[in-house]
């Protein structure tokens, strides 16, 4: 998916979000959101996915505040309270449609957007959600293609779910390669989140971008040769949240993906045709 001019006003927001986490000096905020708006302004009509118009914008607010992880309380917090509320619910999951669900769940846990609001109750919210279903139900025909898995992970938080899904899958006899950011961007899971869940000892781990970079979903243009192979091989790609499924959507030469996220804005909502608030667990092969 391209960038969406109608998306400027919530990125933006983000922005401004990030920086306030760091700094209550109305100068910085305001110059910062300032020229993030200007760079916006310039690139916002190139020709490549949205998620690689975003990355830029925020590794720009982030030099600009001096701090290259605003997120990572809020993302410590996150994984606490997933965690917490897996203690929870976990005896309530068995299948993998039961897990896929809960994965979807756990991407809401995404915050500073105009479009969505965290909620305070997360496990009120998850059991309520759960008991709703999926509005975009192929878990049935993701699950024949397990074999070998690459996992594109998203939030802290939400990761402690996926964890929970890696696992079942591993015990299905499938082989599985997580995929997580580079660099802090957002509150994106980072190799220092997953090895912190013990994820380096269920999985294979990578990153999914070269050099320390900092990148929102996956721009096929610097990945890894690791990753690279790994995506060649994989029978099913699990593509978490709509900065994967911007990366992805137009893309025709990849393994079957299923899509798993909480759809939380518009112009996403419109290109899959379903409302704002829907829990998805598309394929698309």
């Amino acid at each position: 998916m391209r960038f969406y001019q109608g998306c400027t006003d919530c990125l933006i927001s983000r922005v401004e979000y990030e920086t306030r986490l760091c700094t209550d000096d109305p100068v910085i905020v305001r110059e910062t959101v300032g020229a993030c708006r200007d760079l916006l302004r310039r690139i916002s009509a190139d020709p490549v996915p949205a998620p690689v118009i975003a990355s830029r914008v925020h590794r720009l607010a982030y030099r600009m505040i001096g701090d290259g992880d605003p997120y990572r309380s809020l993302k410590r917090g996150n994984n606490e309270d997933a965690t917490a509320v897996c203690r929870r619910v976990r005896g309530d999951l068995s299948s993998f449609r039961d897990l896929a669900l809960a994965s979807v769940i756990g991407n809401t846990l995404d915050y500073g957007s105009k479009a969505h609001i965290v909620t305070d109750n997360f496990v009120e919210f998850f059991r309520r959600e759960f008991a709703a279903g999926l509005t975009v139900d192929d878990t049935g025909a993701m699950e024949a293609l397990t074999s070998r898995v690459v996992y594109l992970a998203d939030n802290c938080g939400e990761i402690v779910f996926d964890a929970l899904l890696a696992d079942h899958l591993k015990k299905s006899g499938s082989h599985v390669t997580f995929a997580i950011r580079g660099a802090p961007i957002l509150n994106d899971a980072t190799m220092e989140d997953a090895i912190a869940l013990g994820l380096d000892r269920r999985v294979d781990l990578l990153t999914a971008t070269t050099d320390g970079i900092a990148e929102l979903g996956l721009n096929r243009d610097i990945v890894p040769p690791t990753l690279a192979d790994a995506l060649d091989r994989a029978t099913l790609i699990i593509a978490k949240g709509m900065a994967n499924y911007e990366s992805l959507s137009d893309e025709r030469d990849l393994p079957p993906v299923a899509y798993l996220m909480s759809v939380k804005c518009g112009p996403i909502g419109a290109d899959i045709g379903i409302p704002v608030g829907s829990r998805v667990a598309l394929l698309r092969e």
